[in-house]
């Protein structure tokens, strides 16, 4: 499994970004090799978006998607003050209870 670790902050002048998230939101869960997201905001204002695809590859065409490859255009144009972004793959997994096979 490969995570995204994504951190970011809203310029204070932000509009349109929950329409934009929304979309892109939609658009992940559609990809090949989708597992899932959550988004979170810190009372401080960073915002941590968590992404889990199968694998190196899935994630990678998620990354590159026209309208994905778009939307991180914007985002860098007019929808965040800063982000900083993690590609991990996961070494290990723990899960309690042990789901059902």
């Amino acid at each position: 499994m490969v995570l995204t670790v994504f951190r970011s902050r809203l310029r204070p002048d932000v509009k349109d970004y929950p329409e934009l998230a929304t979309r892109m939101s939609e658009l992940a869960k559609k990809m090949p090799g989708y597992i899932s997201h959550k988004g979170f905001v810190a009372e401080d204002g960073e915002r941590v978006t968590l992404v889990e695809f199968e694998s190196e590859q899935a994630q990678r065409a998620w990354r590159m998607h026209p309208e994905h490859a778009e939307a991180q255009k914007l985002g860098r144009q007019a929808f965040y003050s800063e982000f900083r972004l993690q590609i991990c793959s996961v070494q290990r997994e723990t899960v309690f209870p042990p789901r059902a096979k």
